[in-house]
């Protein structure tokens, strides 16, 4: 049976058909309700069925589709004008709009016909008394699309000072219209300018801001805006997503990927919308699509990536250089149909120039997810072979040795990779003096790690061969401290012991230097420092008392353990005072001794705070930090800053955390690894989070996320960083990209691996998001598996802070039924939580959602009053810190339960008992009043508000000079009061306007009497 019985029945239809997401189904389903409108033999039926099948067309990739309902349409109106209200009249000539875009749209559609159809919509628009507005604007774009630029600034001209009427585009289409032809002009500042009130909110449509913030990306790039350029593919990406028809928009997003080195995310994009390779409905958004494949595509394949598999058309696999290929040949034979239909050269030149773009930036860090393509070197050519005369490409041996030994002299970062080149240019040493082999095997061992131990007895023995025996025991005892990090303490200890008094008695004979007896010391003091760390990990923090502060421990062993972390400190202090009282002082040209003493203070620092000393600790971590940044080597300092930054946050000196942090940024540079930039980042960020500067927090939470994925950490601190940035952008009111943000960090978190308390918060927080954005039913979804994993945890407040949450999002997506099971559901939590002001408030909108319900207005008279006695209960044993609070509650609760019987009132059918259930209103609002009349000042606004709505009643009553008494009240509550409140103006306006309705209705009932 038909779903159609009648035009009410097919008018709804309508409406819920519009309702849909855009595509082939909506369009289907008004195909189908056309058929049902002709059986209903309406001609207005018709007429509005076809209007709608013409809209949906035009909001779909089928619009091509649009142009026979619009010419059967504009028939009727020719034949039979009285068919069509006024709502359908207007409808008919606002499309004529459409019909010249569309037909720009198409190339098949000859430019004359294009040309002739302008001629037909003027006339017709004189004929109907329209401005000639919206014709100019359509000879604008024709003349813009087909080049004629001199014809386009005069319609242009044209377009700007006729009268803006009803057949006008909105304001926000009319500005994206004008931005975008000030960038075809070169004018990327004045087209943002433009677009400024649509960015801002100022005007807004179905799709706008979609289109001007999709617009916008490459102009803010060129301008080097890119902080905005971010901003708004995060917030523009989510409007476009969901609507197949912005196909031309989605190309600018993908193009903005292309050009900002984020590759990766550009193929996602492709991947979300295969249809968009093949639909044929609209060619112009079609030629876009494809010109922007070609660009991204290209881009690939120059990154050594051309191999690599993409998304594509359907039917086969893709790598990037074949796409890249049918990409440009796609969108050189769509430019090539509109030149010829045009008669110029003008579309190719665009899609041409737009496919060749260069970046503009290197890499613009987003904050979502997209690990950006490997790029694939080039291979280098083989070196000539030996004997061949060819010269040797790149430096010489020597000049390869000179360079690896004054980075490693001077402690410069990358030593170690210059070793490993000298190592590939003399293979086993080949060609080098066995001083120079000892120096290369001596870094070898430590470039390897444990896997070297055997290479630093080898680097002993050569540097003995060489003459050295001091760099000798030096090698063996930094072979003894990497036998340490293996766990092998005391092995190393006593190998370490050996080598120590050796080196002592030759710097004693002079037989050595301080530099290799250093070398020695440090690393006796470095493993003593490891068995420090050992006997601290057995037990709680040594505060030099001796006390067992570990549970579960017994009293002897705690006892010795103490004892034993006691001695290990001691002897490790020592050792590092021998190291201080060597090198102290004696660095001069030397960055190396100037390094030892820096790391012994950082060792006491440490030592301090296992003995409980975080003050000493601190000072002693900022001068060794100090020492390293005055020997010229800041890149070392990173590691004490962030332990100074750690014991600042500890102590709660936030400022401190922050300038330790900013420190350790400023000095690693570029010499950190991503992981740990990703790590100081996302640190200062939470400090600057927890000082209230959430802006600057969310920049540093970007380049955490940013560092975190080029550490290949995408799914760990990459999720984190992601998380907190969402959170920041969410204080900003920045909701769009939070919403993005948040969505690809939950991609990720997982509760094992981050804790469940940040899944929950991310949820949190995205569903904060979406409720902000009008996206309630996600919000709901978002929230309520945020409570069920907070459901299971011993503190319940967030679980029942949730579900309410959860309820108000059901609620406002219209879902009661879920809306009221989820309020219940949080009510129960709050009265086991003891919280009565939340338990109130649930059942007050359960109430209201009952009254929502057919024959609910029992439910929620019954809800509404248990919300009273609830109230009322809790205020008899309140303690007086918690009554006004509650007072507050019980005022606002009698004031809604009186709002809800005269709301209703309207379902009862007698007078009487509408009459009865304002009488009850009344009494309820009364009590209101008295409630917060005995708050005194701080129920004042309470108080008159109800006073007002009490007295709105009394004349709804026929009570008018009670009411009138209630709103000489207000007015003298507020005497003297200030006149720049804006809650006191409003309330002395009401109550004027009561007053003056007040006195009409005794004149009423006076002459009535008469």
């Amino acid at each position: 049976m038909s779903e159609i019985t009648d035009f009410d029945s097919l008018r709804r239809a309508l409406a819920d058909n519009s309702e849909q997401p855009e595509g082939p189904a909506r369009n289907a389903r008004a195909e189908r309700l056309l058929a049902e409108a002709e059986r209903l033999d309406v001609p207005l039926a018709v007429i509005e069925a076809l209007g709608h099948q013409l809209k949906v067309y035009n909001y779909s990739s089928e619009k091509d589709k649009m142009f026979v309902p619009f010419a059967r349409l504009l028939r009727m109106w020719d034949e039979r004008p009285e068919d069509f209200d006024e709502d359908e009249a207007h409808s008919l000539h606002w499309v004529f709009k459409w019909m010249s875009a569309g037909m720009l749209d198409q190339p098949h559609i000859p430019l004359a016909s294009i040309e002739k159809w302008l001629g037909e919509m003027a006339h017709r628009y004189r004929l109907a008394g329209h401005s000639e507005r919206a014709v100019r604007s359509a000879e604008f774009s024709v003349a813009a699309h087909t080049g004629d630029l001199a014809r386009a600034e005069r319609a242009y001209a044209a377009w700007l000072a006729a009268d803006r009427d009803r057949m006008a585009d909105c304001h926000a289409c009319e500005l994206q219209g004008q931005g975008a032809w000030q960038v075809r002009c070169g004018r990327d500042a004045e087209a943002l300018e433009l677009w400024r009130p649509v960015l801002e909110g100022e005007f807004a449509c179905a799709h706008e801001p979609h289109t001007v913030l999709a617009s916008s990306l490459a102009p803010l790039l060129r301008l080097g805006r890119l902080d905005e350029a971010r901003a708004h593919h995060l917030r523009g990406l989510r409007l476009v997503r969901p609507m197949e028809s912005m196909r031309g928009a989605y190309a600018d997003h993908v193009e903005f990927c292309a050009l900002t080195g984020n590759e990766a995310r550009g193929l996602e994009l492709l991947a979300e919308r295969p249809a968009y390779f093949t639909d044929t409905g609209q060619p112009r958004s079609r030629l876009d699509f494809m010109a922007v494949v070609t660009l991204l595509t290209d881009r690939l394949t120059e990154l050594g990536l051309g191999g690599q598999r993409v998304p594509g058309p359907a039917g086969r696999t893709w790598t990037a250089r074949e796409l890249a290929a049918h990409a440009r040949a796609e969108a050189t034979e769509l430019a090539e149909r509109f030149d010829r239909r045009n008669g110029t050269g003008s579309v190719g030149d665009r899609i041409r120039a737009r496919m060749a773009q260069r970046p503009l930036a290197e890499r613009l860090p987003l904050g979502v997810r997209a690990v950006r393509p490997p790029v694939i070197p080039t291979a280098a050519p083989p070196p000539p072979a030996v004997g061949t005369g060819a010269p040797a490409a790149g430096p010489g041996l020597a000049a390869l040795l000179a360079e690896a030994r004054r980075l490693s002299d001077t402690l410069r970062p990358h030593a170690l990779e210059a070793w490993a080149a000298v190592a590939r240019a003399a293979p086993d040493g080949a060609g080098l003096a066995p001083r120079d082999r000892a120096e290369l095997t001596d870094h070898e061992a430590m470039a390897r790690g444990p896997e070297g131990l055997a290479l630093f007895e080898r680097a002993a023995e050569l540097y003995a061969e060489a003459g050295d025996p001091g760099e000798a025991l030096a090698a063996r005892a930094r072979g003894a401290y990497v036998r340490a990090l293996t766990g092998e303490v005391d092995a190393a200890l006593t190998a370490v012991t050996g080598l120590y008094d050796e080196v002592l008695a030759l710097y004693a004979d002079e037989g050595t230097g301080v530099r290799q007896t250093a070398a020695v010391v440090m690393s006796r003091a470095r493993i003593l420092m490891r068995r420090v760390h050992g006997a601290a990990g057995q037990n709680a923090v040594y505060t030099g008392t001796g006390t067992d502060t570990s549970a579960g421990t017994a009293a002897g062993d705690a006892d010795r353990d103490a004892t034993d972390t006691r001695r290990a400190v001691l002897d490790a202090e020592a050792a590092v005072r021998e190291v201080l009282a060597l090198v102290d002082g004696r660095g001069g040209d030397d960055v190396r001794l100037a390094a030892r003493a820096a790391e012994a203070r950082a060792m006491l620092a440490e030592l301090a705070g296992l003995t409980g000393d975080a003050e000493r600790a601190a000072e002693l971590f900022r001068r060794a930090a100090g020492a390293y940044v005055a020997a010229g080597l800041p890149w070392f300092s990173v590691e004490y800053q962030v332990q100074v930054a750690a014991l600042a946050h500890q102590a709660g000196d936030l400022a401190g955390a922050e300038r330790a942090l900013r420190a350790a940024l400023e000095h690693g540079g570029p010499y950190v690894e991503p992981v740990g930039r990703a790590q100081l980042h996302l640190q200062l960020a939470e400090v600057l989070g927890g000082r209230d500067a959430a802006g600057e927090a969310a920049e540093h939470a970007l380049e955490a996320a940013h560092w975190a994925d080029e550490a290949g950490e995408s799914g760990t601190l990459g999720a984190w960083a992601r998380q907190q940035l969402g959170g920041f952008l969410l204080r900003r009111g920045r909701f769009a990209e939070a919403a993005e943000v948040l969505e690809s960090a939950l991609a990720d978190l997982s509760a094992d691996t981050h804790g469940d308390g940040v899944v929950v918060q991310a949820r949190w927080w995205l569903g904060d998001c979406l409720g902000e954005l009008g996206e309630h039913r996600a919000a709901a979804e978002q929230r309520l598996k945020a409570a069920e994993l907070a459901r299971h945890w011993p503190e319940q407040q967030d679980h029942a802070t949730l579900a309410h949450l959860a309820a108000e999002s059901l609620a406002n997506a219209g879902l009661a039924q879920e809306a009221d099971r989820a309020y219940a559901r949080a009510g129960g939590l709050w009265r086991s939580l003891g919280n009565t002001q939340f338990l109130v408030r649930s059942l007050r909108a359960r109430a209201w959602l009952a009254l929502g319900r057919e024959s609910g207005a029992a439910d929620a008279r019954e809800l509404m009053a248990r919300a009273v006695r609830e109230c009322e209960r809790a205020l008899t044993a309140a303690d007086p810190a918690d009554r006004e609070q509650l007072s507050e509650e019980l005022g606002g609760t009698h004031r809604q339960c009186a709002e809800l019987l005269a709301r209703s009132a309207s379902e009862e059918a007698e007078d009487a008992a509408i009459r009865a259930a304002f009488e009850a209103a009344l009494e309820q609002m009364t009590r209101a009043v008295a409630v917060f009349a005995a708050l005194g000042a701080a129920g004042l606004h309470g108080r008159t508000g109800a006073e007002l709505a009490a007295g709105w009643l009394e004349a709804d009553l026929g009570r008018p000079a009670r009411a009138a008494s209630r709103a000489r009240d207000v007015l003298a509550a507020y005497e003297g009061a200030d006149e720049g409140d804006e809650t006191i103006r409003a309330r002395r306006t009401e109550a004027a306007q009561l007053l003056e309705a007040a006195r009409e209705t005794e004149e009423g009932q006076g002459a009535e009497a008469r």
